[in-house]
């Protein structure tokens, strides 16, 4: 496999990164994934907005356009070969004197990792749920940034084991629902599309945000909040959603069942999904889209 490092498509056995890298010793670095579908990045300019705020409030001096990071990306797929992938975008602090830094950090080491997909299909595909014993931790700075610092869902992780077509949910240690060890949740109750706030310490989803405008669109209401076990038990169904899966229907939850990947809200909300997909660079473009 081919890694873009640093401005050159190289073999990754060739990848050399300093352990005085700050990204190592302190985890100061962030990440974005997303999905490429027949060569297109689907809402690239979304991930690379989120990535650049994170990297000014680390202090890192890097920030990234959509020019620069498609030509990366179509380097890294013609190398290894492949037009449908999932894309992983690293940004490391770089290297530093061993203690706590405050000074602006201004040679990060870069990386774009490409793992082949099969073509994105028409069908859900669905899993069931738990919740997670482990509590979700609370963000290091006023939000949760998709950072290097991911112990608490390693964690999780461990506590389901290689339960493949399973996902964690987290509760927060007030008990209120967070968010799966990869994913943000959705529930729909009586034509009430429900979701934790970011308030609770989620990660706000690239793709979280994009099922919320989508759900706008189709009219219906909206409740962000904190959230008890119960509420979503009492739902008439439930989804997750991250970059790669997209959205996945939850089937069972516990010894408790639901619709799956026969839920109205979901099959829809994934066929609009899959309409966008191969062009799609924003959530802002959307609603001009839906309106031509």
């Amino acid at each position: 496999m081919y890694v873009y490092f640093n401005g050159s498509v190289i073999k990754k056995e060739e990848v050399l990164i300093s352990p005085f890298d700050h990204g190592f010793l302190y985890g100061l670095g962030l990440f974005e994934t997303f999905r490429i579908y027949d060569g297109h990045p689907f809402l690239l300019d979304d991930h690379l907005a989120r990535l650049n705020d994170g990297l000014t409030q680390l202090n890192i001096q890097a920030q990234f356009s959509r020019e620069t990071i498609l030509d990366a990306i179509q380097q890294l797929l013609a190398k290894n070969g492949i037009t449908h992938a999932n894309i992983r975008l690293n940004v490391s602090a770089g290297v530093g004197e061993i203690g706590l830094q405050t000074d602006s950090y201004t040679s990060p080491n870069i990386m774009l990792f490409a793992r082949p997909m099969e073509p994105a299909g028409d069908e859900l595909q669905e899993k069931e749920a738990v919740w997670l014993r482990v509590k979700r931790n609370t963000p290091e700075g006023e939000v949760r940034l998709k950072s290097h610092h991911y112990l608490n869902n390693l964690l999780a992780k461990q506590e389901i084991k290689h339960k493949v077509n399973c996902e964690g949910i987290f509760l927060t240690e007030g008990n209120y629902i967070a968010e799966g060890i990869v994913s943000n949740v959705f529930w729909v109750k009586n034509h009430t599309l429900y979701t934790p706030s970011v308030d609770t310490g989620i990660l706000n989803g690239i793709t979280r945000q994009f099922i919320l405008q989508l759900a706008q669109i189709h009219q219906l209401d909206i409740q962000q909040g904190f959230f008890e076990k119960v509420s979503l038990l009492e739902a008439d169904e439930v989804f997750v959603t991250n970059s790669i899966q997209e959205i996945v229907p939850i089937s069972r939850i516990d010894k408790k069942s639901f619709p799956g990947k026969q839920g109205v809200v979901a099959t829809q909300l994934h066929k609009d999904y899959r309409n966008y997909s191969s062009f799609l660079w924003s959530r802002k473009e959307l609603k001009g889209e839906l309106e031509c």
